[in-house]
């Protein structure tokens, strides 16, 4: 059974449910926004199901809920912000407007943030970017789930990366994908249904592939196209170093997984690469240019544009609200 809720009413109690877990007001308030935003977009993976891992999280210490972000350093068009252990969204939205404010100096900008924890949706960080006419792109690591190209044991995490393209007068071109073949998820509901996977999904804590998913889980993910090339592993370790040896945050094998209620901080990392069209051909030439390309995209029937489907189903949340399963609504009001 589900119960439907007004966005602003799951925002309350999820604000609520982390505040009582031990977050200060602004760090639970923007965490519980950006959990919403992702329920509303039918993410339920990153929506309200989260509150209660991040809640156990603050309860065990693995986050710090007196943590304020600050800026650690800042020079030119670069930024890095230190989340202080703290939930990773307080910290990824000062990160983002370091960015923005940096771009529109320099025409280009990058800000990292530094010792943080689970980013969620990595392309709704960008959302005020593309609101903003500019061009974004977002990383980060995760703890390790994935090896390298060749190898056996978990190195790197799904490493998720995100892009947004503002558009002239319509909803922003919005990507966001992890590396690995599929969600980590789709191995825990395989589990619990007793059901295989198929091969190439994951291997077992041998390192041999494996169609057995509690093998898999106790294993590593296999990146994208891993059983035919290197290339999915390959972009994994580009993201892997751009969010750890530039800004000093842990690799992946160096943090504990999200999923275990005991652990070390995470202290992860995330990074933000802002453009500004006007710095290059100009705002108008980008958008005319962006425009022709959704145009020969649209020329065949069937294709969607990357970021419609949430943006359908967020309008709808926002007009009809969300429905929370009774099981997610009784643990945030426990």
């Amino acid at each position: 059974m589900a119960t439907t809720l007004s966005l602003e009413e799951a925002r309350h109690l999820a604000a609520q449910a982390l505040e009582r877990a031990g977050a200060n007001p602004r760090m639970a308030d923007a965490t519980a926004r950006a959990l919403v935003l992702a329920e509303a977009q039918g993410l339920g993976s990153h929506g309200l199901s989260r509150v209660a891992q991040y809640a156990t999280h603050l309860r065990n210490g693995r986050v710090d809920g007196s943590a304020e972000p600050r800026l650690l350093k800042g020079r030119g068009a670069t930024a890095l912000v230190d989340a202080q252990d703290g939930l990773a969204f307080p910290a990824c939205e000062l990160a983002v407007a370091e960015a923005m404010a940096r771009a529109r100096d320099f025409g280009v900008a990058f800000a990292g943030v530094t010792r943080s924890h689970h980013g969620g949706v990595m392309v709704d960080h960008l959302r005020p970017v593309a609101e903003a006419g500019l061009v974004g792109l977002a990383f980060a690591n995760s703890p390790a789930a994935m090896p390298a190209a060749g190898g056996r044991h978990p190195i790197f995490g799904t490493n998720p990366l995100a892009a947004a393209f503002a558009r002239r007068g319509q909803d922003a071109l919005l990507v966001d994908l992890s590396l690995s073949e599929v969600a980590r998820g789709k191995l825990m509901l395989a589990a619990k249904e007793g059901r295989s996977i198929p091969p190439g999904w994951a291997l077992d804590k041998d390192g041999r592939p494996t169609t057995d998913p509690k093998a898999g889980l106790e294993g590593s993910m296999l990146a994208i196209g891993a059983v035919s090339s290197p290339k999915g592993a390959m972009l994994a370790l580009v993201v892997e170093l751009l969010v750890t040896a530039l800004i000093g945050a842990n690799y992946g094998f160096e943090a504990s997984s999200f999923f275990v209620d005991e652990g070390n901080r995470p202290r992860i990392g995330q990074a933000f690469l802002v453009i500004d069209p006007g710095a290059l051909a100009g705002a108008d030439s980008y958008l005319d240019r962006v425009e022709v390309l959704v145009h020969e995209m649209l020329a065949d029937e069937g294709v969607r544009l990357p970021g419609a489907r949430r943006e359908d189903l967020r309008r709808c949340a926002q007009a009809q609200g969300i429905a929370v399963t009774d099981a997610v609504l009784e643990t945030l009001r426990r």
